[in-house]
Parts: structure tokens; sequence; C-alpha cells
């Protein structure tokens, strides 16, 4: 039975999820699924489940690493335009978990709204990047800061409403990542459009002079330890420029791994346990990824 026809989104078989994933790698999922809205999305769900077919959400594949094998089953992204709308009323924002942060920030700036301008740069989407509490390092912000409430929809297609003091959010992590988020509601300050964008400049100056953007990848591959950078570990093992096949370690950023010619997956896992392993024997610390890995 090909239940996929009676959804109204987007379906397509065997796509190749490394056109999905700013890594630009990963073979074919099953099913790659972008519903049309909340309803849709639900029928997606009920039909998965009724077929045991596993499930997996993806944003905008910024902070994934996904096996070369691919995935046998279905991947759901809500790029659709519902998931993309962004309203305002007075200082509050409602966006849709399909919005990409870099719209966002525009979004707010145009209107005279501060208070999401450390969210420039990051390549995520409102609802993967409430997922991971995704943010900036140096001065500890991130999007869970911002949240008021969140709707949700569990994997059973039910919806529901949660508000922030019941959400648990943890260094790139959340307590949302059990659900597939629809929209959310954030809490801004006014203030002058001039003194937003140079806000905004900054912000932009400094990723640009920190990170690497020579190739493809997933941004920081592991989460920085207590009172440290992972970056700055790595580096004084000496691994800047080490390669693996395809990938190689950022001579920029020591936490950077980059795709610089058709890289596979595990080229990747090989330079990460390369990684893990000179850090451990040097400081005695167990980096943790910070990267999703779809094996």
């Amino acid at each position: 039975m090909s239940w996929w026809k009676k959804l109204k989104g987007k379906v397509k078989l065997k796509e190749p999820l490394k056109k999905h994933t700013t890594f630009k790698i990963g073979g074919p999922a099953r099913f790659f699924i972008e519903p049309r809205d909340a309803q849709d999305l639900r029928r997606a769900l009920i039909f998965l489940k009724r077929y045991r077919i596993p499930v997996f959400v993806i944003g905008a594949g910024s902070n994934l690493l996904i096996s070369d094998r691919g995935f046998n089953g279905a991947v759901l992204r809500l790029g659709a335009p519902y998931f993309k709308q962004i309203i305002f009323k007075g200082t509050d924002l409602k966006a849709g978990a399909g919005v990409n942060l870099n719209k966002m920030v525009a979004a707010c700036t145009k209107r005279g709204l501060s208070g999401a301008e450390f969210l420039v740069g990051i390549p995520g989407t409102v609802g993967g990047s409430l997922a991971v509490n995704a943010g900036e390092a140096k001065e500890g912000r991130s999007i869970g800061n911002l949240l008021e409430k969140v709707t949700v929809m569990d994997y059973n297609g039910d919806l529901k409403e949660i508000d922030k003091k019941d959400i648990k959010f943890r260094y790139r992590s959340s307590s949302l990542s059990r659900y597939i988020i629809l929209d959310a509601r954030f809490k801004l300050g006014r203030k002058k459009r001039e003194e937003i964008e140079k806000t905004v400049n900054k912000y932009v100056a400094y990723r640009r002079a920190s990170q690497d953007y020579s190739g493809p990848s997933a941004g920081c591959i592991f989460k920085n330890p207590r009172q440290t950078s992972a970056g700055r570990l790595i580096d004084l093992c000496g691994l800047k420029g080490k390669r693996v096949a395809g990938a190689g370690i950022s001579l920029k950023h020591a936490n950077f791994i980059i795709n610089n010619a058709g890289a596979k997956s595990g080229d990747v896992l090989k330079l990460m346990g390369m990684i893990k392993r000179k850090v451990k024997n040097k400081f005695n610390v167990d980096l943790k990824p910070e990267i999703k890995i779809w094996r």
C-alpha cells in the first residue's frame, strides 16, 4: 500500500540526506517527508506508527552527521510555508519551527525588537535550535533564554503547549528533544534599530573571524568542557590540519571538521575518535559530541 500518497505535503523516496545537511554527508532516507501543515504532520505520524517505520526529524541539518548507509525510515522536515510563519504582537514573537534563525533576527531588527541578536550566524531553524538549546558560548546565551512557550506534537500526533517553566534547558540540550516542535513564542525588548544592527554586525564579525567557512561542516563537533573550550584542547594536542581521507580538522578552529573532498561519515568518525583519544591522554578530559550522529 502506498500510504504516503495520502499525504498532502511533499514526499520523496530514497532521498539523499547529504542534500539536507551542512556537512554534505549522508546516504538515502527511505522516506523524506515535508508535511503541508500540522494536520498533515499528524496524518504522517499515524501512518508511520501503524507501519512501524522509524522516524527522525531534521531542521537545517546543521548539527548532524548521518551514515553513508542512510536511514531505513522516515525523515520529517517542517519546511512548508505553514511552519515558516513569523508573527509579531507588541514585543512578542511567534515563529514557526521551520523559520531560519538569520531570517528571524532580520525580522526582529527591522521592527526594532532586541534580544535575539546573538542568534545571527547560527545555521539552524527555530525548532532544531530549541531542541538543542543553541546559542553562543562566549557570553553563555542560548535560545532558551528568550522562550515564553512552545507548541509541540508528540510522536502519536497529539498537540500540546508547554510553558518555559516546564522545560529543562541545559548546555546544548533540552527536554523538548522528545517532541516535534511546531512553533515558539519569544519575549523581546525594544531598542533603536541602529543599536540592534550594530550588535548584529558585532556577532557576524566575531563568527567570521573565529569560525571556518572554507567547506561544509557541522559547526562545533564537541561540547565545551567546563572552564575551557574543546577547540583549545584540540589545538594544544597539535591536531589542526590532521586529515582522514576527505575530512580534515580545521586550521582555523580546531573544533571544526571540514568536508574537504567528498568525506564519508566514517572519515569524520575516525577523526572524532582520534581527537577524543589525544585529548583524554593529554588532559584527562572526555570530550562529548555536540553533533547528533545517525549511524
